[in-house]
């Protein structure tokens, strides 16, 4: 799929055979990247499995979607982690809860982050983001052809990516699980994993963890 939108992917680093990876979000296309990079499931919001195209794909990848506030979605998320853990499968999730621009890092949920360390599964970090090898013309950046952050319709932004030449993706992954300090503190964990996704991004960080 990648290859057919004409986007280039790097990899730096070894992805995890097992465990959770947690990331910074900027758009559906961090999806089709870390997909393309390793075999591996996802943790998304319910919403993804109604959108087109996307939410086919996320299905059959064995997307566990998650919907904040629902009795059981908890339980369901966690029920998807250890089936995925028990099949060998890497599970992907963002806990910052909604996508950015990319310029910053925003605070990270800590709900999926304590399940994962309490089933205790490695969590490994890793950062997303994109540049363009090509000009496009004046206007066209990443925050606003690439970065799927905003409330620009769906089909509207995908017409808009697809005449975007020159677009490279790359996939920073940790070199070790991130060690934490007080595994039972959830509040502080979340603080930690956001640290080093910070880390391996070079982005500024924002606000407190959830």
């Amino acid at each position: 799929m990648l290859r057919g939108m004409g986007i280039a992917a790097r990899v730096k680093g070894r992805f995890p055979e097992r465990g959770v990876v947690v990331s910074n979000h900027m758009g559906y296309l961090d999806i089709i990247a870390f997909a393309a990079a390793h075999p591996c499931a996802f943790v998304s919001k319910a919403e993804l499995a109604n959108l087109p195209v996307l939410g086919w794909m996320t299905t059959m990848a064995g997307t566990v979607y998650v919907e904040r506030g629902s009795g059981g979605s908890a339980q369901r998320a966690k029920q998807g982690m250890q089936a995925a853990a028990d099949a060998g499968v890497p599970v992907v999730f963002f806990p910052e809860g909604t996508s950015t621009d990319g310029t910053t890092v925003l605070p990270f949920h800590s709900g999926l982050l304590a399940q994962a360390i309490a089933a205790g599964q490695p969590v490994t970090a890793a950062h997303v983001s994109y540049r363009l090898t090509r000009p496009n013309g004046p206007g066209v950046t990443i925050p606003s052809q690439v970065s799927y952050w905003d409330d620009t319709p769906l089909f509207q932004h995908i017409f808009r990516l697809l005449a975007v030449r020159g677009i490279e993706v790359e996939l920073r992954i940790a070199g070790a699980s991130i060690e934490f300090s007080t595994p039972d503190d959830r509040k502080l964990a979340a603080e930690q994993a956001r640290a080093a996704v910070i880390g391996l991004g070079g982005v500024r960080n924002a606000g407190t963890a959830d």
